[in-house]
């Protein structure tokens, strides 16, 4: 406990030139890994999936240390600016889009004294993109969602080309501005009604749909319970909404049965079918919640595979399907990976050589640099 705040400020000091120094290193072994190709047996497409995959940082920020870390070698001032702990990652990050060894000594006082964003917003302008990188910002154009708050909440997040960008804020802002104030809201509440104008473009959308086949909600209630007191429901993408939103949906809502086992496990199809039904892909991504490949999540491009294949007699039954993306499929049957149930239910994954597969960093990292250190 620091009695002297002075004290205690020196002490974060300390601490963040500490952080600094490590990630000055981090990003030296960044553009090595790059260099060398390192990921390219741990089933990722290139270093900024491998980094996004084994330590849980976005797919945007992945990307931006990529190219940082490899200019970073031609810019040494902002490199010790980053080590001492002068400047943040994230501004060493944006100065490194676009500074030259013959400009970064001027821009690292700058930088200094600016936000980040204003580092990010000087970048943008100087870019000079190639084709290759206009090329890059429409691939990469993203929609992402994820559920917090223990299921209550519902996240969203695009990367858009920022002309597309534009159709979309100009697209919800006029929707905004149609959508009725509730009687508890006033005139700040504009970002509130854009959310709803998102909503309401959306159920327009779903509602002309030829396709009826599209739950939204899993319910799970008593049939007996299920007009009277349905309790909270379960979203196909995750999360939860309270049982008061439940009765407003199911004024108008199609109502499908699943039927389950006593360890109330849905009923599979066993070896009548390779192909699970509607209702099965349903229950399996919200059951996996994106690609089951470890540390990968993605949502896009998913498909349900069968753990022990179908030609080898496998069942098209929940415990033998696994939702996995369009790369990681590709890595099972063209490229000799292998995964397998385990005993407690976990999945495991395995490189072509055997090896078994583990997401994350490896383990012991810490003592054995401990012991690097003190052999000296």
């Amino acid at each position: 406990m620091f009695e002297d705040p002075s004290g205690l400020v020196r002490a974060v000091d300390a601490a963040n030139a500490e952080v600094a120094a490590a990630q000055r290193r981090l990003l030296c072994l960044v553009a090595d890994v790059d260099r060398c190709e390192a990921w390219r047996d741990d089933g990722a497409r290139d270093t900024a999936h491998w980094l996004g995959m084994r330590y849980g940082i976005s797919s945007w920020k992945a990307h931006r240390w990529v190219v940082a870390a490899h200019a970073l070698s031609r810019l040494p001032a902002l490199a010790d600016a980053l080590e001492r702990g002068e400047l943040g990652i994230d501004k060493v990050v944006e100065l490194a889009r676009f500074a030259s060894p013959e400009t970064e000594r001027g821009l690292i006082p700058w930088a200094r004294d600016v936000s980040c964003a204003a580092v990010r917003h000087r970048g943008d302008l100087a870019a000079r993109p190639s084709v290759e990188e206009v090329v890059d910002v429409e691939r990469d154009r993203s929609v992402s969602w994820w559920t917090f708050d223990e299921g209550r909440r519902f996240g969203l997040e695009a990367v858009l080309p920022a002309a597309q960008g534009a159709i979309v804020a100009q697209v919800l802002q006029r929707a905004a501005e149609a959508i009725p104030t509730m009687p508890d809201e006033t005139g700040g509440f504009i970002s509130a009604r854009r959310a709803d104008a998102l909503v309401a473009l959306c159920s327009a959308r779903i509602a002309k749909d030829a396709d009826p086949d599209r739950a939204t909600v899993v319910i799970h209630a008593r049939l007996d319970a299920l007009l009277d007191d349905p309790g909270n429901g379960e979203l196909d993408a995750g999360g939860v909404i309270p049982s008061q939103s439940v009765r407003r949906l199911l004024c108008d809502a199609r109502v499908q049965t699943v039927l389950e086992d006593r360890a109330g496990n849905a009923l599979g199809m066993g070896r009548m079918t390779r192909e699970p039904s509607a209702s099965m892909i349903r229950q399996i991504r919200y059951r996996d919640g994106g690609c089951r490949f470890p540390g990968c999540g993605t949502k896009a491009f998913t498909q349900a595979h069968h753990v022990r294949w179908w030609r080898h007699g496998g069942r098209t039954d929940l415990d033998n399907l696994v939702l996995i993306c369009t790369f990681h499929h590709r890595l099972v049957h063209e490229h000799g990976w292998s995964m397998r149930r385990e005993d407690d239910g976990t999945l495991g994954w395995f490189r072509r050589d055997g090896t078994r597969y583990r997401a994350g960093p490896s383990p012991g990292v810490a003592e054995e640099e401990e012991r690097v250190l003190a052999a000296g």
